[in-house]
């Protein structure tokens, strides 16, 4: 029931699709970072996060910010990002935070994969699950969280094909993939945004199998192959 008495409640499918068009253009974030180095990348996002969260908080507590919000944004915002009675970031400001702390905490490839799935599952679950989703799997459904998977091993595979990643990423990465199906399908009840929990939890799996892959298995780590 990805339909949603969850968080994707209170906007229409149409306009569903079109908060989840601009979600897409975020892949230009791993993108550009593939080309560049991380002081570069937390140099120019660190900035853009700071000034979406000041935007999003005086969006609360100004009016005439918040009535030029509704008047750009309204149809797009969830119910909770436009309570007035406590300040909750909206979707483009965790968005932001994320891409900053997967660049500050994750080596290249796991930031480039993790944050990939964020953007591109995060939307087939959402699309998918609720046009088709009829099972219910945790908070979300089940059919959303199909979805999501083969959409993660869908990034992992064209991460690696151009990293020419070995064994321990594709394997690494399909257990990530079914770790942020999960999460993303437990985001209320876990309360934490999933901008936030879906790639740090596709990103901690990833690091966690590159480090099995090279203590027990004398497998190369994989955690260089995009420097």
């Amino acid at each position: 029931m990805h339909k949603n008495s969850d968080i994707s409640s209170g906007i229409t499918y149409r306009n569903e699709l079109l908060r989840k068009g601009i979600h897409l253009l975020s892949l230009t974030i791993p993108i550009v970072y593939s080309f560049t180095d991380r002081s570069l990348a937390i140099t120019i996002l660190a900035p853009m996060a700071i000034i979406s969260v000041l935007i999003d908080v005086l969006s609360h507590v100004n009016h005439s910010v918040r009535e030029m919000m509704f008047k750009v944004f309204g149809k797009l915002l969830r119910p909770h990002e436009v309570r007035s009675d406590k300040i909750l970031l909206n979707g483009a400001s965790y968005v932001l935070i994320s891409a900053l702390l997967c660049v500050v905490i994750f080596p290249k490839i796991i930031m480039i994969t993790a944050f990939s799935i964020l953007i591109v599952s995060d939307t087939a679950a959402a699309l998918f699950g609720r046009k088709f989703g009829r099972s219910r799997f945790f908070d979300k459904s089940l059919e959303g969280a199909g979805a999501f998977f083969f959409s993660a091993a869908g990034v992992v595979a064209v991460v690696g094909i151009f990293s020419d990643s070995n064994t321990p990423f594709y394997v690494s990465g399909m257990i990530a993939a079914i770790a942020g199906a999960v999460v993303e399908s437990a985001s209320i009840r876990l309360r934490l945004d999933d901008n936030l929990s879906i790639p740090l939890s596709v990103g901690g799996v990833l690091l966690i199998g590159d480090w099995i892959a090279t203590h027990f298995f004398n497998y190369k780590t994989f955690l260089t192959l995009l420097p």
